[in-house]
């Protein structure tokens, strides 16, 4: 664990204790726009979800499996300003731009603007599906593996994010009304016609009556079926909170560079 995030985490269990004397009263609470009664079902199996409308900030660790990097994830959930810390790099989001410290080639992906708010996405579903300019509606049950799963689509206004092409199929447990797959595209990088993924949500835990996965699962999907494991992350320490991070926390490091 860096110490940047030691000490980003101490304050923010501060911040969490005082939360937890300090509870919202329903009058406080916001408001959400209009949700269906079948996806405030699924919402409901989450937890308390107006904890979610009613944080400010959001940060957990998140560790990559398959090679065991680790990476500590800070987000201002009103602007959308992040902060990724890992040993290997910094990267972020101002509000206006992304950058990476201390180079360009400290990470290896394709895009650092695609790879900022990745995860932190698929890990808020389906919370963040709560956002303005997001529709959720259900649709026909799908299969998957030989299972039929109580299916939901998100559909995103034209002017909702970088891609809002992309599609998103919830599939959820009939049992426990909680997610247990995401089957969606990636449009991102221009391809007109993309193949589903398949994302596998597993090992709910309790964080202060909110309930996220511990789990996320990353498959090729094909014919119905989840073939190979193409990720897997395991996430903890995660805190929802009710103010939000310094502004500082989310500016370039002075040995960083803009970059898309």
């Amino acid at each position: 664990m860096s110490i940047l995030y030691r000490s980003i985490l101490l304050l923010c269990l501060a911040a969490f204790a005082f939360s937890c004397d300090s509870p919202q009263t329903e009058s406080s609470s916001v408001t959400a726009k209009e949700i269906s009664p079948e996806f405030k079902k699924v919402l409901d199996a989450h937890g308390d979800w107006s904890k979610w409308l009613n944080a400010k900030a959001f940060s957990y660790a998140l560790v990559h499996e398959i090679n065991l990097t680790q990476e500590s994830h800070f987000i201002n959930l009103k602007s959308r300003k992040v902060r990724i810390s890992s040993g290997f790099f910094e990267m972020g989001f101002d509000g206006e731009q992304t950058w990476i410290s201390p180079n360009r080639e400290a990470y290896s992906g394709k895009s650092i603007k695609f790879y900022h708010n990745l995860y932190f996405y698929f890990f808020s579903i389906p919370f963040v599906l709560t956002d303005p300019g997001v529709t959720v509606e259900k649709v026909e049950d799908k299969l998957l593996n030989g299972k039929t799963y109580p299916t939901f689509r998100a559909k995103f206004d034209s002017n909702v994010g970088d891609s809002p092409e992309d599609q998103y199929f919830l599939l959820i447990n009939p049992e426990t009304n909680q997610l247990e797959y995401l089957l969606y595209t990636v449009t991102y990088f221009g391809d007109t016609a993309p193949s589903f993924n398949a994302l596998k949500y597993e090992d709910y835990r309790d964080n202060n009556g909110v309930f996220f996965p511990r789990i996320l699962t990353g498959y090729v999907y094909e014919n119905d079926s989840t073939k190979a494991i193409r990720y897997n992350l395991s996430f903890g320490d995660v805190l929802l909170l009710p103010d939000e991070f310094d502004a500082s926390l989310f500016e370039k490091p002075s040995n960083g560079v803009y970059a898309d």
